[in-house]
This record gives C-alpha cells, sequence and structure tokens, in this order.
C-alpha cells in the first residue's frame, strides 16, 4: 500500500519539499501535505531539524477522549460554543471535529488546528460523522486538481518573468544604445581634436621649412659674394670689381621689426657648430622669452650644452648673440616670427 509520502513522489514533488511538508503537518494526511507544498511554493526549503512537527494523533477514541475534548474546548472557546459542544460530548461518542463557518469535518484534532490556521476560522464543535478515507477516484481527482493549480501557477509565473526579461532586456538595450552613442561622440571629438593638432604642425613645419630655405641661399650668397670679392682682391681689381654686401636698409630694419613685434609666438630652429653634436631643434617660444631661455632649451636637448658658455650665431643677417644679450627677448633680438640659429 502506498503511503503519502510515496503519492506526492509520484506527483512529482522536490523530495525535500514532501518531506518539509509531512513534518510541518504532522503526517496529517495527504489534503494536508499538498496545501503546504502549494502555500509555501517558491519559498527555501528550511533545515528539517528546525522545522516544528504539528501533532499527528488518530481519530479521539478510548483513552484520548480526554485530550481530544480539551483541545476541541480549546478551539470551541474562540466562538463561544462550548455548551453545544459539551452536550455533543455527553450523549454519544464523537467521531470527528466540525468546522461551524464551513461545513468541513476533521478526523482528528491537528486537522483542525491547520484547517483553523490556514482559513481563520475559530469555530468548531464535536461530530459524529466518520471522516471516510478517499476512494481511489477521488485521490485522483484531487491529484488532476492540484496539478491543475501548480501548472496555472507556474503559467502565471511564466509571464511575469517573460514580462519582467522584456523590460530588462528594453533597459539594457536603452543603455547599451547611450552608451555606444557616448563613445562616438567621444571619437568624434578626439579625432578633431588629432586633425587640428595635424593642421597646426603642418603649418609650422612649413615655416620652419621656408625659414631654413631662406637662410640656406642667404648663405649662397653670402659665401658667393665673398668668392667674388676674394677673386677681385687676386686680380688688383679690389675697388673696382668688388660688388657691395647687400644690408638691409634701416628702413627696412625698422618695418621688419615693427612687423615682428605683432608675433604672439617665435618659431626657432637651433643647429650645431659641430658635426655630429646633435640637432638640429626645432621649438616655438613666446616671443617675451630671453634669449636664456633659448639656451636652457638646448641645454635640456643637448647634454654637452652648457648654459653659461653657451653662443648663438645669426647667418643672415650675420650676427653673433652672446651673453650680454641673455635678457633681451627674441622680439627685442629681431629673431620673430622666426629665425636659424647655429649653437657652439
Amino acid at each position: 500500500m502506498s503511503t503519502d509520502r510515496d503519492t506526492l513522489l509520484s506527483m512529482g514533488f522536490d523530495p525535500q519539499r514532501v518531506e518539509w511538508a509531512l513534518k510541518a503537518t504532522g503526517n496529517a494526511g495527504l489534503q494536508p501535505a499538498m496545501d503546504h507544498i502549494l502555500e509555501h511554493d517558491g519559498q527555501p526549503v528550511p533545515d528539517l531539524s528546525s522545522v516544528s512537527s504539528a501533532p499527528s494523533r488518530a481519530a479521539p477514541t478510548g483513552d484520548d477522549d480526554d485530550e481530544d475534548a480539551e483541545a476541541l474546548r480549546a478551539l470551541i472557546a474562540k466562538g463561544g460554543n462550548v455548551a453545544a459542544s459539551q452536550a455533543a460530548i455527553s450523549e454519544q461518542e464523537a467521531r470527528s471535529i466540525k468546522c461551524s463557518l464551513c461545513g468541513k469535518i476533521f478526523k482528528n484534532t491537528a486537522l483542525a488546528n491547520f484547517h483553523a490556521e490556514k482559513s481563520g476560522h475559530d469555530q468548531f464543535e464535536e461530530s459524529t460523522e466518520e471522516v471516510k478515507p478517499l476512494t481511489e477516484e477521488e485521490k485522483k481527482q484531487k491529484l488532476q486538481e492540484l496539478r491543475e493549480k501548480l501548472a496555472a501557477k507556474r503559467a502565471t509565473k511564466s509571464v511575469e518573468e517573460a514580462k519582467e526579461h522584456k523590460a530588462n532586456e528594453t533597459i539594457r538595450r536603452k543603455a547599451g544604445k547611450d552608451a555606444g552613442q557616448i563613445r562616438e561622440e567621444l571619437k568624434l571629438k578626439e579625432a578633431e581634436k588629432e586633425a587640428e593638432k595635424k593642421k597646426r604642425e603642418k603649418i609650422e613645419d612649413a615655416r620652419a621649412r621656408a625659414a631654413v630655405k631662406a637662410q640656406i641661399e642667404a648663405d649662397k650668397k653670402a659665401r658667393a659674394e665673398r668668392a667674388a670679392r676674394e677673386k677681385a682682391a687676386r686680380e688688383g681689381n679690389l675697388v673696382a670689381e668688388t660688388a657691395p654686401v647687400t644690408v638691409a636698409s634701416p628702413a627696412a630694419a625698422a618695418s621688419s621689426a615693427t612687423a615682428g613685434r605683432d608675433y604672439k609666438e617665435t618659431r626657432l630652429q637651433i643647429r650645431m657648430a659641430t658635426a655630429g653634436a646633435g640637432g638640429p631643434y626645432t621649438t616655438s617660444l613666446p616671443s617675451e622669452s630671453t634669449l636664456r631661455e633659448v639656451a636652457e632649451f638646448v641645454a635640456g636637448q643637448n647634454i654637452s650644452v652648457d648654459v653659461e658658455s653657451v653662443t648663438f650665431t645669426q647667418q643672415f643677417p650675420r650676427k653673433v648673440f652672446t651673453q650680454a644679450d641673455w635678457s633681451k627677448s627674441l622680439r627685442d633680438l629681431g629673431l620673430t616670427p622666426s629665425a636659424v640659429l647655429i649653437a657652439s
């Protein structure tokens, strides 16, 4: 003969939940156990050693009459129906306990207590009706009802989980879209900054190359003039043939100096006089910077350069800068907007 435990396991319930239900209801029967499983569906199974067992008792007969009567009086006292129950006890033997509110009958006080806790009903009385065990057909019907309840509950839970998952997915996609848009905007800004930086560098390099090219042309012209003078001297025609060195007129120099005052920055290219000493070094400094700052820059690039002893030479127009010029600004020295210096 199969037990309540075997029946519940055959329905597919988790063994731990079956043990919990049977212990919590005091092995009061299949229906209380099923009710307990339904009520606590989804809750974690506690440690069974900490679960208090409801009293499990047989129908109130023989020597147990006094105890059952006392338990019944405690239930009936809630509804004030003690006199009626005592009259029923005195007339004939009670075989069950009946709920005065819903009419259900229970074979012992444990089941009545369980019903009271579950439904909130508080009016009970003794009854001579005998609780008959469920037939196989009734058991099958109750099991079918239980399965339908479980299926409906699981379907409802599945729908709720689907809705929650959809809402979470919508939130996740929106967050991902926002983050992607922010990343794209940051990339665009970085690209714009990089393009602007390259544009500035290109302009500065073009200016530097133009200044170097102009300096080279000036060096060539100066060498050609010097060679012509030397040749004329050798031929005895120094006075007649020597071509005058082109020198910027005071008006032109003043105009250049005036134009140079409009530049806030000066781009310099410093070449080392000694071959293999390093360089050339290129930098941009405020036009108000002193020549000493230029010397410190070169010393920072080349450890062989001493700030206190280094000198600078400008090839065209030819000019030598000494430490006496250290405190003068690049604008005052006529080096703006760009110049090529030779450090030695």
